[in-house]
Parts: structure tokens; C-alpha cells; sequence
């Protein structure tokens, strides 16, 4: 039974048809370990799409070829209408720029302060602004999250949760058309872990973000997903919603919902 707490999924943001990512026929390989073989996704405006899948099924693979880390063997990847298998380093930093990426380790500087921390993504795309512009970002990014308080501490003073909060923050600094999540709510207890989901859900309605999320915590894809495309030998086996995928008497989805 769905927490009553919960923020509900039964009327979530409505989607636009735009299409922001287009996986269209990825193929991934390493060696003769096969990853991905056809995968194919659309993500809209405004919409959550989690990607379900075992252990090593190939979902952080698929992240990393979406913002270039990775070249796909074959298919094409679309952000924003532009193929990234063709851009060249300048032009796949200017598509990065309108995307967030929470990494499952959170990505924390320890030698840096919040501040620091929240003002790298400023400095690393060479965004000019005045000091109180850039003060007043910060402060929005953490009052997003609800520790505005922490602005001066360091990573270590802060919580496990809290230090998600804050990559969360640095994540939405400048305001991405997407956020890319790998894994947000790994390593945290039940409680902390809700907290999260449902910041991310708060988050989707008040910018209208886009986002792809990796997990296996099922709470969370619950929470947080509008769809679900569960990945199976490196293919798109199936595309719904959480209430319709449990629904299912397909044996190989059935598996995830026991």
C-alpha cells in the first residue's frame, strides 16, 4: 500500500511532447560482454522515466553514453534534437551545461566548503556573474533543499542525507532542463531516502524538469516515476507505469514487484 504521505503519483506533472532525449537503437559493448543491444527511449518535458534493471544490466552504461562519457557501438542519442555521438568537445560542454547529473556518490569536494561546492558548476562552464549573483544562486539552490543553514560548513559536518541534499543543490544551480539520477537514494535509511524521493517529485513541479532515473530502490521508483522502462538483456522490455508494469503477468517484470 502507497504511504499516505507520500506525494502522489496518480496526477503528476503533464508532459509536453516535446521530446528532450531520444535513444534511438543504442548498442553498447565491451568486448563480448553485450550492454546494450537496441535500446530505444523517448523522455519528454517535463517528465520522470526510470530506468529499472538488475545489477550490471547496463543502466549507469546508458547514462554515461547520454552525456558523452561513452560512445555508443551503434544508434543514435539525441539531446535537445542534437545527436551527441557527433558533437565535438565544446559543443557536447554546451548541451552538459542544460543537464544535472546526481552521481550515487554524491561528488562532494571535502576540501571545499557548501558554498564552494554549489559555486563549481558557475566556474567550470565560465558563467560571468557578479559576486551577489552568484550568492543569491546558491542560497535558491539551498533553500530548494532546505539547508540554506549549512552554507559555510564543510562535507564533513554534514549527514549522509544531508550530503545528498547539498549534491542535489549543486546539481540544480544553474537551473538544468534535465537531472540525470544514478542511484539518489542508495545508502540512505527509509526515512531519508522518502525525503529525497519526494524532494525530487516537488522538484520536477516547480522547474518542470525533465528527468532519467537509475534505481533499484523500488520506494523510490514508486515515488518518483511517471514511467518505467525496465531494461532486460540491453533492450526497452517494457514501458509503463509503475501501477501498470506490478499489474503485469510477465514473469521477467513480476520479478521486480515480489
Amino acid at each position: 500500500m502507497t504511504d499516505t504521505t507520500t506525494i502522489s503519483r496518480e496526477s503528476p506533472p503533464v508532459a509536453s511532447q516535446e521530446t528532450v532525449i531520444r535513444i534511438s537503437g543504442v548498442k553498447k559493448s565491451f568486448g563480448h560482454n553485450v550492454v546494450l543491444d537496441g535500446f530505444n527511449l523517448d523522455l519528454h518535458k517535463g517528465e520522470n522515466i526510470v530506468v529499472l534493471g538488475k545489477s550490471g544490466s547496463g543502466k549507469s552504461v546508458l547514462i554515461k553514453c547520454i552525456i558523452g562519457l561513452l560512445r555508443p557501438d551503434d544508434g543514435e542519442i539525441q539531446v535537445f534534437g542534437q545527436n551527441v555521438t557527433e558533437l565535438n568537445h565544446d559543443e557536447l560542454d554546451q548541451v552538459r551545461a542544460r543537464v544535472g547529473f546526481l552521481f550515487q556518490s554524491n561528488a562532494l569536494y571535502d576540501s571545499m566548503t557548501v558554498r564552494e561546492n554549489l559555486e563549481f558548476p558557475m566556474r567550470r562552464h565560465w558563467i560571468k556573474l557578479s559576486q551577489q549573483e552568484a550568492n543569491e544562486m546558491v542560497m535558491e539552490a539551498l533553500d530548494n533543499v532546505g539547508l540554506a543553514h549549512t552554507v559555510d560548513m564543510m562535507p564533513i559536518e554534514l549527514s549522509g542525507g544531508m550530503r545528498k541534499r547539498i549534491a542535489l543543490a549543486r546539481t540544480l544551480i544553474l537551473k538544468p532542463e534535465i537531472i540525470l539520477y544514478d542511484e539518489p537514494t542508495t545508502g540512505l535509511d527509509p526515512i531519508t531516502g522518502k525525503e529525497i524521493s519526494d524532494l525530487m517529485v516537488e522538484l520536477q513541479a516547480k522547474y518542470q524538469t525533465s528527468s532519467l532515473i537509475i534505481s533499484h530502490d523500488m520506494k523510490c521508483v514508486e515515488r518518483t516515476a511517471d514511467k518505467i522502462a525496465v531494461l532486460i538483456e540491453g533492450k526497452c522490455h517494457a514501458l509503463d507505469s509503475f501501477d501498470g508494469l506490478k499489474a503485469s503477468a510477465d514473469p521477467v517484470i513480476k520479478q521486480f514487484f515480489e
